[in-house]
């Protein structure tokens, strides 16, 4: 997993060695284009580009050498190719290099500018979207540490039994065919309530022993833990589970779903969706309930307020832009209607102004801005 901190982030936004070069784009992850060098060759693409811009900035020939040699370094790094995540983020500036592998997928673009593009990268920020995920059957047990991109599995088998038998004794199979006979050969707890007790009481120490083993790795944590399981057993594990921060709904599912730990990610994902995303939903709801001074949708009215200090939330259209330029002293906003070599991205101004002041960035696709047909919104302090 890549969670870009926002250390990092501002270590990036704020460099200002002039030129500096920002390149994106996305990567295969396997087959036929990574053997084909698909990447390689965009990236090649993308350089020329980047070089041709450099040249119109007058850059200096040596200069945009030493910045290739750089790139011919990944270029011949055939090994680097063939472990991609989805996308490729380079940026290139005198004594500087740095190459960012994500596990998403980027606009193929490059910027030459005074400063490093980041806007792109707003979306790796941060590591609110962690969870852990808990698969749990009677026969086996996997543990896992995903985001909303990926998924890394943790070994625990020294920690925690993997199966009940090695809770409760090896003859516990004996008895479970014995039960399912007399229930009808359903797997679950029915029949007499003696014999329903004492299978409940098994499974309850075999989950304790789980959550004890559990601990090794979440007792100083603070992310949600989600349960994969059949649904009669979460309310068992809730009785043995001493973590905060379980999630409180199952994710429902079946021995074979242990197969596919990616379908696991994204069911995972899906299901804790209203979680992360409650406090960018709080914020929209308060943007809708706010008075016309304490909002705006007007870049000529964002960008003073953000220098000031007084915009608490940014909301950024995705994969669009507004050129220009910011005249700080004067406070004023000139808008172009393209980007040419004298303009700037006042998206990527803006981003990063508020992250350094502590205020909140939201990337969000053209449907999902507050403000339909706008490409920044904003949240005033005050």
């Amino acid at each position: 997993m890549y969670n870009l901190q926002k250390e990092q982030f501002q270590q990036l936004a704020n460099f200002d060695n002039y030129p500096c070069i920002s390149i994106f784009m996305p990567t295969n992850r396997a087959g036929k284009d990574v053997l084909g060098e698909k990447d390689r060759i965009q990236l090649k693409s993308l350089w020329k580009k980047a070089t041709e811009k450099l040249e119109t900035k007058n850059i200096d020939a040596k200069k945009i050498k030493e910045f290739n040699a750089s790139i011919e370094e990944v270029l011949k790094d055939h090994d680097f190719w063939r472990h991609q995540q989805g996308g490729l983020v380079i940026f290139v500036a005198n004594d500087f290099f740095k190459k960012i592998v994500a596990p998403i997928d980027f606009e193929p673009q490059a910027f030459v500018s005074d400063q490093f593009y980041v806007k792109p990268l707003l979306r790796l920020l941060g590591s609110n979207n962690e969870f852990y995920l808990l698969a749990l059957q009677i026969e086996n047990v996997r543990f896992f540490k995903a985001d909303q991109h990926s998924i890394n599995e943790i070994e625990i088998d020294e920690l925690t039994p993997s199966r009940l038998e090695e809770r409760v004794g090896f003859d516990y199979e004996a008895r479970t065919r014995m039960r399912q006979k007399l229930s009808g050969g359903k797997a679950i707890m029915q029949g007499d309530d003696a014999a329903n007790k004492d299978r409940k009481n098994e499974i309850l120490r075999y989950f304790n022993a789980v959550d004890a083993g559990l601990q090794t790795f979440l007792h100083d944590e603070k992310i949600p833990l989600v349960v994969e399981c059949q649904d009669y057993l979460f309310p068992i594990y809730k009785e043995a589970n001493s973590y905060q921060y379980l999630y409180p709904e199952v994710m429902s599912g079946n021995p074979q779903d242990f197969e596919n730990i990616f379908k696991l990610r994204e069911s995972a994902s899906q299901l804790l969706e209203p979680y992360f995303n409650k406090e960018q939903k709080d914020k929209m709801v308060q943007y809708e309930e706010l008075v016309p001074e304490r909002k705006s949708a007007d870049i000529q009215e964002i960008l003073p307020a953000i220098f000031e200090g007084r915009v608490d939330t940014l909301f950024l259209i995705e994969n669009e832009d507004i050129w220009g330029n910011y005249n700080e002293n004067m406070a004023s906003v000139e808008v172009d209607k393209t980007r040419n070599s004298g303009n700037r991205s006042l998206l990527n101004l803006a981003a990063v102004k508020t992250i350094s002041q502590n205020g909140s960035v939201y990337l969000l696709k053209s449907e999902e801005m507050p403000v339909r047909n706008s490409e920044i919104v904003a949240i005033f302090r005050y």
